[in-house]
């Protein structure tokens, strides 16, 4: 059977190379009883391309069941798969046949592997090399003949180096990798998958057809779909169902469209790009920083004004009044130390100086201070709440943290 009479035979809509190569493997494939890892996004098809394996396999006539992995408790996935005995576990009233008993001599379908216990992937990676398990408090050795064929949305190899996934089971489900394109790959089929779809749905809800003008077409065929073909088919029965206008323009198709992933055809978030949501404690480190930036630039400024009597520059100003400028400034503290300013001496003692200009003596002094983040985060509230006149709304706003975070700090501060 071609590719063409696949489509037909299994109402795949698209012309999509990517698709075409992917229906291709399924063909090919099918014949035979390995195993097929599918990987693809969440709702691009994975299910579909299950069943077209399934029914153009020798196992046609035998079960096929769909089990999403990711839906099961943890505690009861071995149940499920392979059964139990009676009182095997509390709950368990009576023994019960698992999955894998069930529909032996056909096709089982494990929808998010990725999302399987350690502990139920051992057990099937038995049931794949020799056909043998075992049910829940039972010692006796099962044997089954099931065809598996694996779905998950997420990087396998990725879970492998993180630990999540066994790495025997990966390299035994993945016999054939299959491969569905997301649709954002696959433009060329996205007004088509449309069309299909509100033909659908207008005749089942018996309403006039719609249709799309110039502009709408063009939001289609641009838009990213995270969803894939599943959002694509929400869309348009939202559109069939809704709409008195039956012609959709560009206005009312974005209407339907999160706003949020409109604004970008980018087809996944960009993981370089940098991140804003930072925590108290980064907020806290970064004002820390630039406080002992502030102060290091200070002490240069302090440092020119004792050794040469003015800043780099060519400051000529009364000093008096520069160390007045630093108190009414009331700038914070160096982290490491607190540089103290002294008020500058004034002595005319000098008789070697021809102009009698007055001779200025400075006293600098390092205090040590307490590195402590409590105490800081302590003074930075505290000059935020008298910034804003207790206005505690303003003051969170400042310090970049929320205002039930706030009043959490005044609270546990005892502010």
């Amino acid at each position: 059977m071609d590719v063409q009479e696949i489509k037909q035979r299994f109402g795949i809509i698209g012309n999509s190379p990517l698709l075409n190569r992917a229906i291709d493997i399924a063909n090919q494939v099918a014949p035979t009883d390995i195993s097929v890892l599918v990987t693809g996004e969440s709702g691009s098809g994975k299910e579909a391309f299950s069943h077209i394996i399934h029914q153009l396999s020798g196992r046609k006539h035998g079960p096929f069941i769909a089990v999403n992995c990711g839906a099961i408790p943890e505690g009861t996935i071995d149940s499920e798969l392979f059964g139990h005995e009676k009182g095997a576990y509390t709950g368990a009233v009576g023994e019960r046949k698992g999955y894998f008993e069930t529909v032996n001599g056909g096709t089982i379908f494990l929808d998010e592997i990725g999302e399987m216990p350690l502990g139920t992937q051992a057990r099937l990676l038995r049931v794949l090399e020799s056909g043998q398990f075992i049910r829940v408090g039972s010692s006796k050795v099962e044997k089954t003949n099931v065809r598996v064929i694996a779905a998950t949305n997420v990087d396998v190899y990725e879970a492998v180096k993180a630990g999540k996934f066994r790495e025997d089971l990966y390299y035994r489900l993945n016999t054939v990798p299959l491969r569905i394109p997301p649709l954002r790959d696959r433009k060329e089929d996205v007004y088509l998958l449309f069309r299909k779809f509100s033909a659908d749905f207008t005749a089942k809800y018996r309403t006039p057809a719609l249709q799309l003008d110039e502009s709408a077409q063009q939001v289609l065929t641009n838009y990213s779909w995270p969803g894939n073909v599943r959002q694509l088919k929400n869309i348009a029965e939202q559109l069939a169902v809704l709409e008195r206008d039956r012609t959709i323009t560009a206005a009312t198709l974005l209407n339907y469209i999160p706003h949020e992933a409109g604004r970008s055809n980018l087809p996944m978030r960009v993981e370089n790009q940098p991140r804003e949501d930072f925590s108290e404690r980064d907020i806290l480190y970064k004002v820390l920083f630039d406080m002992k930036r502030d102060m290091v630039e200070l002490k240069k400024l302090v440092a020119d004004i004792i050794e040469h009597g003015g800043v780099s520059g060519g400051y000529t100003g009364n000093p008096q009044t520069l160390n007045h400028l630093y108190h009414d400034l009331e700038l914070p503290a160096r982290p490491e130390t607190q540089f103290t300013i002294q008020q500058p001496v004034i002595s005319n003692a000098n008789n070697n100086n021809n102009h009698n200009e007055p001779v200025i003596t400075h006293d600098a002094q390092e205090v040590e201070e307490s590195l402590s983040l409590i105490e800081k985060e302590s003074d930075l509230i505290r000059k935020a709440l008298k910034k804003h006149k207790g206005k505690r709304k303003l003051a969170a706003h400042e310090l970049g943290i929320s205002e039930r975070t706030l009043y959490r700090k005044i609270k546990e501060l005892n502010l």
